[in-house]
């Protein structure tokens, strides 16, 4: 554990911020080998994150040992404004420890250093953990963007290592995203990971909310995730996995928990008078927009057959979507669906039906809903959609021309697992006229996307850094 007194000198505070900043600094930017273990301090032994970035506000994450008075402090790393500082926030057993504070007043286009202190009261003692991030540009202002997007991570017996835990996650690292999307499955709760060969501590089915909450401290105890979370932003939402397999919200007891310990451990900034709603929108810029669904807290049950009735996204996040994506001014609209259109994903004994977009073999599926989306795209004109997936475990990169036209409508990019047993893939149904450029299993994986202007080039890399896919799309 490192200590550092507390500085009542804006310029102590900037070499406060400086000194430890050093200590998170990945390993590979400090010339130690990749597999030296991160320094992480017993007060805040679960690293800290950035989520849910805007050109104007971030959400800081953290989690103490025990109940502490948390202040975030912050400034722009070329020293062009003085330092800021949040209030001060007690941690709670009530939250398991953790919390978030946003900082506001942000300054579009700038790279910030922040530093999260922690003090206990008995006894005192302060601790001290710093990280980086960087805002996105005004929407009126082209800026390239660099982002990766996986999920899928410990799963089938896949967990963490006894090193640096997920080493695939200081490959992402390596490539200095602007932000990172993580689309689900951050743990396993339904799943067992058995030790040896895993690092101890995930060997269990979670049923209670502190068992939940044991999963996902077994994944921020891996140190590369902790690298990762200190120096790129995240905006993640769940999928099944953070509750079980294939749940459907409403019609799932244990989904309640799974929610709360999701949000207990992510940075993601749920509206006051909506503490529950995950679904939510970024704007990055003049060329990106982004739309991030639950498709798991609303829908329907997988079990019951499709039609009019049935929904993934529930009436009011499907109005929102809609919505947002006639008004969006953005060159790119981007929608972050952690289950794939066209790829059926059939169901288990105890939760039956398809659980993805497409209609399957027995009539479940919740094809209806995907289609009046798909329409509000063609009647709307709505140029450069592209959706982003996982869940599948497998890549898969297809383009839509649903009118059949020969006009390209939209886009789907699939990518993972991060860490779990990869899939075979199998062909995209043919609803809505797919032709699909690339279908790989077998590995590892996380997906690539470089934005410029109408620019949009896609990389599916492995857990080595290799791209086993890559192709420039441009929008119209």
């Amino acid at each position: 554990m490192r200590t550092l007194a507390r500085t009542s000198h804006l310029t102590g505070l900037f070499m406060t911020l400086t000194a430890t900043l050093a200590i998170c600094t990945p390993a590979y930017q400090q010339g130690l080998p990749p597999s030296s273990p991160f320094l992480a301090h017993q007060g805040l032994a679960h690293g800290v994150a950035t989520g849910d970035v805007t050109s104007h506000s971030a959400l800081v994450w953290f989690r103490t040992a025990g109940p502490a008075k948390v202040q975030v402090q912050w400034l722009p790393q070329d020293g062009s404004s003085l330092p800021a500082s949040s209030e001060p926030v007690l941690t709670e057993q009530g939250r398991d420890f953790t919390g978030t504070i946003r900082l506001r007043g942000l300054a579009p286009a700038t790279q910030y250093r922040y530093e999260v202190s922690a003090q206990t009261l008995n006894p005192v003692n302060r601790t001290v953990l710093s990280g980086w991030f960087a805002t996105p540009s005004a929407e009126d202002v082209s800026q390239p963007v660099t982002f990766v997007w996986s999920g899928d991570l410990g799963g089938q017996g896949r967990c963490r290592d006894s090193g640096d835990g997920y080493p695939i996650l200081d490959r992402i690292l390596a490539i200095k995203p602007a932000f990172a999307l993580l689309l689900g499955d951050t743990i396993y709760g339904d799943e067992v990971c058995p030790s040896p060969p895993n690092a101890p501590g995930s060997d269990f089915v979670a049923k209670t909310l502190e068992q939940f909450r044991a999963k996902h401290r077994y994944q921020r105890e891996a140190p590369a995730l902790q690298r990762l979370l200190a120096a790129v932003p995240v905006y993640a939402i769940w999928d099944d996995h953070e509750v079980r397999n294939n749940f459907s919200g409403p019609h799932d007891p244990l989904m309640p928990i799974g929610r709360q310990a999701l949000l207990e451990y992510w940075p993601i900034g749920t509206p006051p008078d909506d503490p529950y709603r995950l679904y939510r929108q970024v704007r990055r810029g003049a060329d990106v927009e982004l739309f991030i669904l639950d498709t798991r807290q609303y829908r329907s049950s997988n079990a019951e057959p499709d039609g009019p009735s049935k929904t993934m996204l529930g009436s009011a996040q499907r109005d929102w979507l809609l919505a947002g994506l006639a008004r969006s001014t953005a060159t790119w609209k981007l929608i972050a669906t952690s289950v794939p259109l066209s790829n059926p994903k059939g169901g288990k004994t105890l939760v039956p039906g398809n659980d993805s977009w497409t209609r399957g073999a027995d009539g479940t599926g919740f094809q209806t809903e995907l289609r009046t989306i798909v329409q509000t795209i063609l009647d709307q004109k709505i140029r450069n959609v592209v959706w982003l997936a996982g869940d599948v475990h497998y890549s898969q990169v297809n383009e839509y021309d649903p009118n059949g036209d020969g006009i390209p409508d939209f886009h789907e990019f699939i990518c993972g697992p991060l860490s779990a047993r990869p899939n075979r893939p199998i062909p995209p149904d043919p609803a809505f006229r797919p032709t699909t450029f690339y279908s790989e299993g077998g590995f590892s994986n996380f997906g690539l996307v470089t934005m410029e202007g109408t620019s949009l080039r896609l990389k599916i890399m492995d857990g080595t850094g290799v791209a086993h896919f890559e192709r420039t799309f441009s929008g119209q």
